[in-house]
């Protein structure tokens, strides 16, 4: 490992030790490890309140959204209710908005209290650097004023990337930010980008009966998956009514007061209510003035950083989605802290770790860790496969959520669990059970602890002991 740059001895008294721009989860983790090592924190929000994207447009409300309809469609499906209790007729993207916004507001008031009771000086508006030391905050209110700081840590998140032949100006044509803000209820949705985003407000919108066609600009959906959970995710998207077009881009979108109609590259066009483009995202960097600091961002917006989270410049570093991949709020929070690690200590030993769960809130639900089987075939290790079909499962039937499955990829020889995919409810739970063992050192990691462990019953855990049974049971 190399050694981490370090600045040189101040040779003046700056405001702070350290300046934090961004209260998402990479500024939080960063404001927080520095707080309680007892350094002078200053953090910089350019919105009215804390939590950054994650918190108000990205992954709280987008899961909360994805819970609400979730529950809509256990309720619509239980013969208990449908048959003995009176339903509303339809709900509406406006009324799950409400669950919605109130998660939000929790998030908010317990994430102000962190800053608060760890003495962290808030400054609400927008920072650009001045020098490497110096950062110009123009404040909600129009003032102006200039704090220094030892280190400066740049977790300004990213936004939705705006192709500029797009009018996203238009009444019908929103973003994965914007679309917060649907106030009627489409009957059928466009969605652009089969990504992450994409896919989870597919799941949402079929979830409240809108008609949705998911466009995905490439031959099968979320490729880096692990083809068979694609596949099922493919299968269940075409078996609720979502219409998948792969490898198709856009030629040409309007928008009208009828409606918003996308011509393709391939001739085809469609038209609906209106289109979510969710194809890409863009760091928020364009407002820091990074030229007077010699740091230029790529053609993404996004900051070059070396294994330490340090740019180019020795005491500004960078976390969470400004650096690009992974852009998950669990692995932003760990930069930030690894980030303010080195600050106080100037010492780079720590690190994220090598296997980072992702956890993908479509209906059903996918989360995975480790290798895929095409990349063990690829790379010629000789694995095995377990499986668990949730549908097997007591817990499963139980809940009335028979869909899913667990797949466990081990080492023939050794045993040693190399990746875990789980396709079905509560998926991204389950996965850490599994991650625990994988993060186990040598003879620790083995597929063999979860048929020697004694798991509750009836639990979804069980799935492990079941695969990992159904994997054992193939080895000769």
């Amino acid at each position: 490992m190399s050694t981490p740059k370090s600045p040189k001895a101040a040779t003046v008294n700056y405001d702070y030790d350290a300046i934090v721009i961004g209260t998402g989860p990479g500024g939080e983790g960063s404001a927080m490890k520095l707080a309680k090592a007892g350094k002078r924190v200053a953090v910089v929000e350019k919105y009215r309140d804390i939590g950054g994207g994650c918190t108000h447009w990205g992954t709280i409300p987008s899961k909360a959204l994805r819970h609400s309809v979730t529950q809509l469609i256990e309720l619509k499906n239980n013969a208990l209710f449908t048959n003995n209790y009176p339903q509303k007729h339809a709900f509406t993207f406006a009324d799950v908005l409400h669950h919605t916004q109130k998660v939000i507001g929790e998030q908010v008031k317990m994430r102000s209290s962190f800053y608060n009771r760890n003495n962290c000086t808030l400054h609400f508006g927008e920072a650009s650097f001045v020098d490497n030391h110096s950062i110009k905050v123009k404040n909600l209110d129009g003032s102006v004023e200039v704090i220094t700081g030892k280190d400066i840590i740049i977790a300004t998140g990213s936004r939705p990337y705006h192709p500029q032949d797009i009018n996203f100006k238009a009444a019908n044509i929103y973003d994965s930010d914007t679309i917060l803000s649907l106030d009627y209820q489409p009957k059928n949705i466009v969605i652009y980008g089969a990504g992450v985003i994409g896919c989870e407000y597919a799941s949402i919108f079929r979830g409240l009966s809108v008609k949705t066609d998911l466009i995905n600009t490439r031959d099968r959906l979320l490729s880096f998956l692990d083809a068979e959970m694609s596949d099922a995710l493919s299968y269940h998207f075409r078996n609720s009514g979502i219409i998948l077009r792969h490898d198709e881009e856009y030629k040409k979108v309007e928008s009208t007061a009828a409606g918003v109609v996308i011509h393709f590259q391939s001739g085809k066009k469609m038209k609906a209510d209106c289109l979510l483009y969710a194809n890409g995202r863009t760091g928020n960097t364009d407002l820091l003035n990074l030229e007077a600091v010699g740091l230029k961002p790529d053609s993404r917006g996004q900051l070059s950083i070396n294994e330490h989270y340090q740019t180019a410049v020795d005491n500004i570093y960078a976390v969470g989605d400004v650096i690009g991949y992974p852009s998950l709020a669990s692995a932003a929070y760990d930069q930030g802290r690894i980030a303010a690690n080195l600050i106080i200590t100037r010492e780079g030993n720590k690190k994220l770790i090598k296997d980072i769960p992702t956890g993908i809130y479509t209906i059903p639900e996918i989360s995975s860790v480790g290798k895929t089987e095409q990349m063990l075939t690829q790379q010629k290790v000789p694995y095995e496969v377990g499986r668990a079909q949730f549908k097997d499962l007591a817990r499963s039937q139980i809940l009335g959520s028979d869909v899913g499955s667990l797949k466990i990829l081990f080492h023939r020889e050794t045993k040693e669990i190399l990746g875990i995919h789980c396709f079905g409810e509560r998926a991204a739970e389950i996965i850490h059970i599994g991650q625990a063992i994988m993060e186990q050192e040598g003879a620790g990691n083995t597929i063999e602890y979860f048929v020697r462990t004694t798991f509750n019953y009836p639990t979804m855990a069980e799935a492990y002991r079941v695969a990992a049974l159904n994997g054992l049971n193939r080895l000769f």
